[in-house]
C-alpha cells in the first residue's frame, strides 16, 4: 500500500451509485421494471430512491415488508437484469471523475469501494467503466453485511491496517454516513445522489460536496 505520511487520512473509502456514479435513476426504473413484472404494490420513485445503499434483500424487505420468499427470489432477479441490461436509462460516472481519481491517487491516497451493490453487479461496472485498478479493494453487501452496519469498513481497514481515524467515507446516503458514525470514522456526504442534505447533516458528515470538484477541494484542504 503506498500513502503519503502528510495526509490525514490514507484511505478513501466511497460509495458507489449516486456517490462516484449517476445511477440514482437507473436503480429507481429497474426496480420499477421488476415490481410491475412480479405484481408488486405499487411504490412511488421516491420510495423507491430512500433504500438506495442497503443490500438488494434489505432493500426489498423495507420496500415491501409483505413479501415472500419467492417474490424476493424473483425481485432480486429481475431487478438485477434490468439494472445490467433491460432499463434505458443511462449510467456514467459523475462529471471530472477520472481526473478526480488521478489527481487522490497522485496525492498518496489509496481509493476503496464500499457499496450495496452485489459482487458480480460492482465487477460488470469496474470492468465496463474500466476502472477496476482504480481502486486498491472493495467490499459489497452479498460478501459481508449491509449498511449500516460497519462491517464491510473494518474489514477494509483490517486488509489495509489501519485505523477508522486514517479512513473518510464519501457517501450519498444516511447509510454511508451510519455506519462511518458507528466506527468513528469521518465522512462526507455528496448532495447529488439519493439523500437529501438534511438526513445527511443528521447522519454526521463533516461536509456536504455537490460534485467531485468540491469533494476534491475539501478532501485537499481537510485530509
Amino acid at each position: 500500500m503506498t500513502s503519503n505520511s502528510d495526509n490525514k487520512y490514507k484511505v478513501i473509502i466511497f460509495d458507489w451509485d449516486g456517490t462516484l456514479v449517476d445511477s440514482t435513476a437507473r436503480i429507481v426504473d429497474s426496480m420499477q421494471l421488476a415490481a410491475t413484472e412480479v405484481g408488486m404494490p405499487k411504490l412511488t420513485d421516491f420510495a423507491i430512491q430512500q433504500i438506495i445503499g442497503l443490500g438488494l434483500p434489505e432493500a426489498l424487505k423495507k420496500l415491501w415488508p409483505e413479501i415472500d420468499a419467492d417474490q424476493l427470489l424473483k425481485m432480486r432477479a429481475l431487478y438485477s437484469a434490468n439494472f445490467s441490461t433491460h432499463s434505458d436509462v443511462h449510467v456514467d460516472f459523475f462529471p471530472q471523475a477520472h481526473d478526480f481519481f488521478e489527481e487522490l491517487r497522485s496525492l498518496g491516497y489509496v481509493l476503496a469501494v464500499a457499496t450495496g451493490k452485489t459482487r458480480k453487479g460492482l465487477d460488470e461496472m469496474l470492468d465496463g467503466m474500466a476502472v477496476r485498478d482504480v481502486f486498491t479493494i472493495t467490499r459489497c453487501a452479498d460478501e459481508t453485511t449491509s449498511k449500516p452496519d460497519p462491517h464491510m469498513l473494518e474489514e477494509i481497514l483490517t486488509e489495509l491496517k489501519l485505523t477508522s481515524a486514517q479512513a473518510l467515507m464519501v457517501g450519498d446516503t444516511s447509510f454511508d454516513l451510519d455506519m462511518a458514525k458507528a466506527i468513528d470514522m469521518d465522512s462526507v456526504g455528496m448532495t447529488h445522489g439519493a439523500h437529501e442534505s438534511e438526513i445527511l447533516l443528521a447522519s454526521g458528515a463533516k461536509a456536504l460536496c455537490h460534485d467531485l470538484t468540491e469533494l476534491l477541494n475539501w478532501i485537499k484542504s481537510n485530509g
